[in-house]
């Protein structure tokens, strides 16, 4: 085996071991190293004795500059294959440089183009990347220290946000003014300061408004996960992609009952029946709130963290509270007729309490609807909408196994079997709604989701969680932003809830 021939062999070894992206096994990398002693020696021989390495016949030339121009040769294609071989250059363009006589500094030319073209070099990185990255990383160390601050635990806060706890508002305003050029910050007033970061309003690189958009966010957010409303358990969450009225979407009828085919008979064709559903649009609902001078003075982060908070629940509540104003008052739907009616077939005459009887009725009611083409839908009970205290007598009567008769004996509850099949939930907005304790008060079966729909609640692409941006007002001292949310609420099916109008219940404190 001559040079050429160990070096090709060498890259064989490689390529295969390349190719199964893994390393070398220990049988190649022995016969690797073996070869590589071989080319050493070669080397060194043809250094010492000129022999030519390409014919592995040791036949000597006579000719002296040809004898140079071999040695010249042999030592170009080592150092090009042990080059390329150190930047991973293809083998193609390995393969040409040696058959096309490329001297080794043309290859080493081509090596550091490329490496220009694909690497961006060290030296010119670094400095204004690093107090980029610096940057970032105080402003999101910041803005969690805030939230944290204020009392508002975050799962995983930046690197040193706790660190940062103690710092007031004037304080990270001078440590962002200081990292921008500024000095002497220290003996400003804060009326002064506060002066300064308002100029950096809309500067898209300032870090102080940058801080205090990075807390309202995360304090928003936090509010509008944590706060405890029910609607989003009994409606359906939809979504539309534009403000435009939707008065498109059908409902498919059912389909036909299956015939039975005679032999050598033909199938019935079946006709798909619709009917008009009812249309559903977008409102915009929002508020405003300002991180005044004054406040910014006195350090009041509450400003920049509760009551964002505070605006993000009061979305979800707003939400929830029209939904339950469509329970209890009771509108006109789409085909002109009150929500519960007789009508509907889905309102009990007479009110009742918590009672084994209303609640079958309830159940065999929503059980027996019958969709537009009058065919059972067999819709399934699976909650039950009360306001605060129906919900004790309701666990009472699921959740026991045995009933009183009127004889005074036990009896199987039959309602004993619904208890894993039906969620309770109880809503104070009902309350609030129906004026309180001491006045009559309406409560509700609802079926699954999946067999009829009820109340829809849309949302502009699906988003749920309010847009929250940093505004100006002119004449206005301070940092404004505003909050805002787009959703739309539409009775979808009247037949996925029965309504018992209750009784009155009494102040548990009088």
């Amino acid at each position: 085996m001559n040079l050429r021939q160990m070096i090709q062999r060498q890259q064989e070894i490689l390529n295969a071991a390349k190719a199964a992206s893994r390393e070398l096994t220990a049988q190649e990398q022995a016969e690797y190293d073996s070869l590589q002693k071989q080319i050493d020696a070669a080397l060194a021989a043809m250094e010492g004795d000129g022999s030519d390495g390409g014919s592995g016949q040791g036949e000597r030339s006579g000719d002296g500059d040809a004898r140079v121009a071999e040695q010249a040769e042999r030592s170009r294609c080592a150092e090009i294959t042990a080059l390329c071989r150190q930047f991973d250059v293809p083998d193609d363009d390995i393969r040409r440089y040696l058959s096309d006589g490329t001297p080794i500094g043309d290859v080493r030319e081509a090596i550091i183009d490329k490496l220009a073209r694909e690497r961006e070099p060290i030296s010119q990185r670094g400095t204004a990347d690093v107090k980029l990255d610096a940057a970032d990383k105080f402003r999101a160390a910041a803005g969690d220290a805030l939230v944290m601050r204020s009392g508002i635990e975050i799962v995983n806060p930046a690197d040193g946000a706790r660190e940062l706890m103690g710092m007031s508002l004037r304080d990270m305003a001078i440590e962002c003014l200081a990292a921008e050029g500024q000095i002497g910050l220290n003996r400003r007033s804060s009326d002064e300061i506060y002066n300064l970061v308002s100029r950096q309003f809309f500067n898209p690189t300032a870090a102080f408004p940058a801080i205090l958009d990075n807390a309202i966010n995360k304090a928003y957010v936090e509010g509008h996960k944590n706060v405890a409303v029910t609607f989003d358990r009994w409606t359906k969450k939809g979504s539309l992609k534009d403000f435009k009225t939707v008065d498109n979407n059908y409902l498919a009828g059912p389909a036909g009952e299956f015939l039975e085919v005679p032999e050598g008979g033909e199938l019935k064709h079946d006709t798909v029946r619709d009917e008009k559903r009812p249309t559903r649009k977008l409102k915009t609902y929002g508020r405003q709130f300002t991180l005044t001078r004054q406040a910014f003075i006195n350090d009041d982060i509450d400003l920049v963290t509760k009551i964002p908070a505070r605006y993000a629940a009061s979305a979800r509540k707003t939400i929830n509270k029209q939904c339950c104003q469509i329970m209890i008052s009771n509108p006109a739907i789409y085909d002109g007729t009150a929500l519960f009616s007789s009508a509907h077939g889905n309102l009990v005459t007479t009110g009742t309490g918590i009672t084994q009887t209303s609640m079958q009725a309830m159940i065999m009611a929503l059980q027996t609807q019958e969709d537009e083409f009058g065919e059972a839908i067999i819709v399934r009970p699976a909650k039950i909408l009360v306001p605060i205290g129906y919900a004790f007598d309701m666990y009472t009567m699921f959740y026991s196994p045995t009933i009183n008769t009127s004889g005074n004996t036990q009896a199987v509850n039959p309602l004993y079997r619904y208890r894993e099949m039906v969620e309770i939930i109880e809503e104070p907005t009902l309350n609030a709604l129906c004026g309180g304790f001491g006045n009559v008060m309406p409560w509700f079966l609802l079926g699954a989701a999946d067999d009829t729909d009820f109340i829809e609640v849309d949302y502009l692409n699906g988003q749920e969680i309010p847009n929250i941006r940093r505004m100006e007002t002119p004449g206005t001292l301070g940092f404004i932003w505003d909050i805002y949310l787009d959703w739309g609420i539409s009775v979808m099916d009247y037949r996925g809830a029965i309504k018992n109008p209750g009784i009155a219940i009494s102040n548990p404190l009088a």
